[in-house]
């Protein structure tokens, strides 16, 4: 039966040759109104349809041969990670000394550095880690790249080292988006919209802030990570960004944790990403006129506990 050899409904012409159907058949089945279709050269899928993602990946595979492996965008979605619904485009990864070329929706890449497999019953996928940095090669833009790399590590999938000497053991070539992306990130941003706040910070002329760190009462009870500390006048900075939280509700507990935060006396002054992109003057008197009303009063009793670098 070919549903034994196929990889859900994909199969090579070598296979379909094994189960002895012979190759006139499979023209003939593949031809205009047939039941089947030549999906990648040497690749077939038994059925007309339109191939879903994870036949697409199948047939990726089988055309790449039985040392290739998924990385990017493809890997990453059965990592469960990377954008949804995943892109219509197949990274894979084939030994250097393999001849593969790119095709339809296949993006073959020869690398001298091939990863270890990961998942043995599922698609071949490279690590998360190199999945991530060469799905970030072809991303326009450091925003994009940013973007990415801030949801895997939010999401535990992958830690910013191990990013980081991935792409410094990886080529340079495509990689200045990616190694600005790391840079933004070393800052401890959590998000694009905390990227951009930290380098517009820094041209504000006010000490360093140290970027999500904890805020405690004195007898230990937990208020809230600003993202953004003065620790010095307890003054905060927070940036809204729906986008970074997983739901309203996530939403809803962080101002409740400001609200929090200022009923113990914190300063927090708080803007929207686009004002940090359209208003970034204005944002900036904000910053300093918080700073100056910080600095007027008694600082109250509140304790930090780092997790993070500073910017300044």
């Amino acid at each position: 039966m070919l549903e034994d050899v196929a990889d859900h409904g994909v199969v090579t012409r070598a296979q379909l040759r094994s189960a002895g159907v012979a190759d006139g058949t499979v023209a003939g089945r593949c031809a205009a109104g047939g039941p089947w279709q030549h999906l990648l050269p040497g690749v077939v899928l038994l059925h007309n349809g339109f191939p879903s993602h994870r036949q697409r990946m199948a047939a990726a595979l089988a055309y790449g041969g039985p040392h290739s492996i998924l990385t990017g965008n493809a890997a990453l979605s059965v990592h469960g990670l990377g954008p949804n619904p995943p892109s219509n485009e197949v990274h894979i990864l084939v030994p250097n000394e393999m001849q593969r070329a790119s095709v339809k929706f296949v993006r073959s890449e020869r690398t001298w550095r091939m990863p270890e497999t990961v998942f043995d019953h599922g698609p071949r996928c490279a690590p998360v880690s190199r999945s991530v940095v060469d799905a970030t090669r072809a991303l326009r833009g450091r925003s994009q790249c940013t973007a990415l790399i801030a949801e895997i590590i939010r999401r535990g999938a992958a830690s910013l080292e191990e990013l980081a000497i991935e792409l410094a053991e990886g080529p340079r070539r495509y990689s200045a988006s990616t190694r600005l992306a790391i840079r933004d990130l070393e800052g401890n941003a959590h998000s694009v919209a905390e990227a951009d706040a930290q380098r517009l910070y820094r041209s504000s002329g006010l000490p360093p802030m140290i970027h999500n760190a904890r805020l405690f009462t004195s007898d230990g009870t937990f208020l809230g990570s600003p993202d953004g500390f003065l620790d010095t006048v307890c003054f905060g900075w927070e940036i809204d960004s729906l986008a970074h939280h997983l739901s309203p509700i996530d939403h809803a507990n962080t101002m409740a944790r400001r609200a929090l935060l200022q009923r113990h006396g914190a300063i927090v002054v708080s803007h929207l990403p686009q004002d940090i992109r359209d208003d970034p003057q204005r944002v900036l008197a904000d910053l300093r006129a918080g700073y100056q009303q910080a600095l007027a009063r008694p600082r109250p009793n509140l304790v930090l506990r780092r997790s993070a670098t500073s910017t300044g």
